[in-house]
């Protein structure tokens, strides 16, 4: 699927969905924060082709909130169901990042003169081109990859974290 970036310009991205930009699906699950619950959930992917590849853990004095990128989201969305966990499901940004400090720079500069906000970020466990990758979650996915791809930077997909 392809959208105009420009003048005369389009971007191909290969996407999921039916969207027109890719994103990736997030898990937040809400667990009581005590000792052992964080092995539990991920103990629940244990034996299946479901990878934790982007983790993140917020928490308070009696409940956390784990933030999960999951290399294939629809058998992880089922594992999450069976086990009867309460989660949410939020569509981010994952862009790669080139070596050295600069690819960092430049994504925070292309989003701020884009006005995008970023709301919070994570890097990614695993790196599937063998570069670093961050999570974003933006205002709008959709100009966030538009933005980014225009700088130079690479978006990943889905299909990308497969693996």
């Amino acid at each position: 699927m392809s959208f105009g970036e420009g003048a005369g310009s389009v971007v191909d991205f290969e996407v999921m969905h039916g969207r027109n930009w890719p994103s990736i699906t997030q898990f937040s699950v809400f667990l009581e924060n005590k000792v052992g619950q964080l092995l539990e959930l991920v103990r629940l992917f244990q034996g299946s082709k479901v990878k934790i590849v982007g983790l993140s853990i917020s928490d308070s004095a009696d409940c956390c909130i784990v933030r999960v990128i999951l290399s294939h989201p629809e058998q992880g969305r089922e594992i999450l169901l069976r086990a009867e966990l309460p989660f949410a499901e939020n569509e981010l940004t994952v862009v790669e990042l080139p070596g050295g400090p600069q690819g960092l720079v430049d994504l925070c500069m292309a989003l701020i003169q884009a006005e995008i906000n970023i709301h919070y970020a994570y890097p990614l466990i695993v790196h599937p081109h063998g570069l670093a990758a961050v999570a974003l979650h933006v205002d709008n996915n959709e100009s966030a990859a538009t933005t980014l791809h225009a700088t130079g930077l690479e978006i990943l997909s889905e299909a990308d974290l497969g693996g």
